[in-house]
């Protein structure tokens, strides 16, 4: 399976194409079979991992059982057009699914191939939950000093905040140096662990799904920096299928 993510920053002028974009290209979307499963989302601040909805920054994740399908739909599909005809910066990254725990949407959309090695260290995570109405108000309080952390951690490169909705429907994307970087992060850095174990006693989330990636490719510009910048000597995988 081929995961991809792309990340689109539209001018001011164009943010009604890109509301307009998330019910339009549905339709497209729904009909394409070779796509196995994707969401239109849109973004936190400067993309960030943050509540607050900014209207420039919007995303699309797909899925795909080959390359083929997915390099098709990023030269051909109607989505992709629209995203790069209104946008002005784009970020893309193509992933090999390592791991994935729980559900997104009520299904578990990254298929595993147990057999596959990683060939690069480099990885990417993604974290996505649906919070419970009435815990709104708390889990908004504690989760910035969570992505604050993060940003400070040993191995930490990238990461970006989207969502289905701005407030209940929130998925965080991250880039570590390696896995062990990342689960210090996750397990051993004091807020990150006070929230996940807040996250289960107080039940603020009906819905949450985990997943590390491998990284195939990235391309683009995100926030003003090309990838290069990020990832100076990152390294290439051309086993994707």
């Amino acid at each position: 399976m081929i995961v991809a993510l792309t990340i689109t920053k539209f001018r001011g002028v164009n943010i009604p194409f890109a509301f307009l974009g998330m019910a339009i290209l549905r339709i497209p979307l729904w009909l394409n079979r070779g796509c196995k499963f994707w969401k239109l989302m849109g973004s936190g601040k400067d993309a960030q991992v943050d509540l607050a909805p900014d209207f420039k920054h919007w995303s699309i994740i797909t899925t795909w059982d080959n390359k083929e399908d997915c390099d098709h739909f990023y030269a051909k599909s109607f989505p992709i057009k629209w995203f790069r005809l209104f946008g002005f910066e784009e970020f893309t990254i193509f992933l090999k699914p390592l791991s994935s725990h729980g559900l997104w949407s009520g299904i578990q959309p990254f298929t595993l191939d147990k057999n596959y090695k990683p060939i690069t260290q480099k990885i990417a995570v993604i974290t996505r939950a649906r919070i419970n109405f009435g815990k709104l108000k708390e889990f908004k309080s504690n989760i910035k000093r969570a992505a604050d952390q993060m940003k400070k951690s040993e191995g930490f490169i990238l990461s970006a905040g989207v969502g289905e909705n701005p407030f209940l429907d929130q998925a965080t994307f991250s880039i570590w140096e390696n896995t062990e970087s990342m689960k210090n992060y996750a397990y051993k850095s004091f807020d990150h662990a006070d929230i996940i174990k807040l996250t289960r006693e107080r039940k603020w989330y009906s819905e949450d799904l985990f997943a590390r990636f491998e990284i195939l490719q990235m391309q683009g510009i995100f926030n003003g920096k090309a990838v290069d910048d990020y990832i100076p000597f990152r390294e290439t995988n051309t086993n994707n299928n």
